[in-house]
């Protein structure tokens, strides 16, 4: 019975985020991106300067500044996703996987500005006057009361996939492997991942941003030089990889077979699992950030797949094709970038690097994750109630650290499709009102 569960999930999982899956995301950003005529990419630079606090006023309703929602959003997305998915997506796909991981996240950069426009705009203000967003929300204040079916169809799947399993069993995986420990550590590693997760997520809304916001800038901003450093002591071998990549990226010779439609189809999956754009996470958090304009939070929103897709994946790509560890070795995710890091740097110092952001990407991640569920399920009782999804947060931390992983992960992807189906068909429709919006926000700049 359990067994026959198993491949259920497995079956689902497999099949849902295959060309349904895709088909929703990317053809829905593709609308989105042309429907808003291109028009907030010519706004990078103002959204930029949001960021940095120019437009920030403390009387505006909301927890997070700007900067503090967007870190805390970067500190989900940004995780074991962009150093070990990148791995699967090159091992997998072949160089010109990258390709179509930076066409994935500019297409993610239209359906954010979208969706957290819409979170903003829909959102719910309580009786202690903090606010919340999220894709039910829009559903429920946009479309109206009679599509609160789907509404609670996504906060359901999101109390699944919301949980911490994949981030907590890799990072504990990644421990034991580094640091030569034994499996039956594993326990011990979980406890302690879940008092230090803990002492974070029951603070709230309002400590997960501050976290977040001081641990976003300093992990991007350390792999960044690391890489660069690798980069510069394989300086010759950068032309000719960014050659490989948009070559092989219309040919798909480095995958079996050749198959151009698997490459495609990979690059753009791993890129979707690394900016989940559209799969209404980031809604949830950019719906507190403190201001009156939903164009603004949206605009602030679309940096995120390109800090995280375009930035982080991009860097850990780099590191992997510039060493051509990828074409000899049966090594594949957070080991293949294990690999690549310790073929250029000194004795010990790639295990040094590699272990530092595994624990900062991953804790970040597990730290905003928290605040997902909570939200789901404030919504689905009453928001008081959401306190208490921390509880089964930190004792799954535990469980997700020492169980087989297999079943977890694939009931969780299947909970993240399951959770894009609300927030992409919601933002289609009201896809007019944020268009109505901007165009009179956007005069109003000019």
């Amino acid at each position: 019975m359990i067994n026959t569960l198993e491949k259920l999930i497995a079956d689902f999982s497999s099949w849902i985020w295959d060309w349904p899956l895709l088909v929703l995301l990317i053809g829905g950003g593709i609308f989105f991106l042309i429907y808003s005529r291109f028009t907030p990419f010519l706004y990078f630079k103002h959204a930029i300067n949001v960021l940095r606090g120019k437009y920030d006023n403390e009387n505006d309703p909301g927890q997070l500044s700007h900067f503090q929602a967007l870190s805390s959003a970067i500190a989900a997305t940004v995780g074991m996703g962009n150093i070990s998915g990148v791995a699967v997506a090159i091992v997998t796909g072949g160089p010109g996987a990258v390709f179509w991981m930076w066409i994935s996240a500019v297409i993610g950069m239209a359906t954010k500005f979208y969706t957290c426009s819409l979170s903003v705009m829909y959102r719910s203000e309580e009786k202690d006057g903090s606010q919340l967003g999220g894709p039910m929300y829009v559903i429920t204040k946009g479309l109206g009361h009679h599509w609160k079916p789907l509404a609670i169809f996504f906060a359901l799947a999101g109390l699944v996939g919301t949980l911490p399993a994949f981030t907590a069993n890799q990072l504990t995986q990644t421990l034991i492997d580094v640091m030569d420990w034994q499996e039956g550590d594993k326990l011990y590693i979980g406890i302690v991942l879940a008092v230090l997760a803990s002492l974070v997520v029951l603070g709230g809304i309002k400590r997960i941003g501050l976290v977040a916001s001081r641990l976003v800038p300093f992990m991007v901003v350390l792999y960044f030089i690391t890489v660069i450093t690798i980069l510069i002591l394989q300086i010759e071998e950068v032309p000719g990889m960014f050659i490989l990549i948009f070559s092989d990226a219309f040919s798909g010779k480095a995958v079996a077979g050749g198959a151009l439609g698997y490459l495609i189809k990979t690059g753009i999956k791993r890129g979707a699992f690394s900016n989940e754009a559209g799969v209404g996470t980031a809604p949830m958090m950019h719906g507190t950030a403190k201001t009156k304009e939903p164009i603004r939070e949206g605009l602030v929103a679309m940096i995120g797949p390109a800090i995280d897709t375009l930035l982080v994946c991009t860097l850990t790509a780099l590191a992997i094709l510039s060493t051509g560890v990828w074409r000899d070795t049966d090594s594949n995710g957070i080991s293949l970038t294990l690999q690549a890091f310790n073929s250029v740097l000194p004795y010990g110092l790639g295990d040094i690097v590699v272990i530092i952001m595994v624990l900062v990407f991953a804790l970040s991640t597990l730290f905003s994750y928290s605040y997902y569920g909570t939200t789901c399920l404030g919504f689905l009782t009453r928001p008081k109630y959401g306190k208490y999804y921390n509880y089964i947060y930190i004792a799954s931390i535990v469980l997700a650290s020492i169980v087989k992983i297999d079943v977890a992960i694939n009931l969780i992807d299947s909970a993240f499709a399951l959770m894009a189906i609300p927030t992409v068909l919601s933002g289609l429709i009201l896809a007019p009102k944020v268009n109505a919006m901007a165009k009179e926000y956007f005069s109003k700049l000019k």
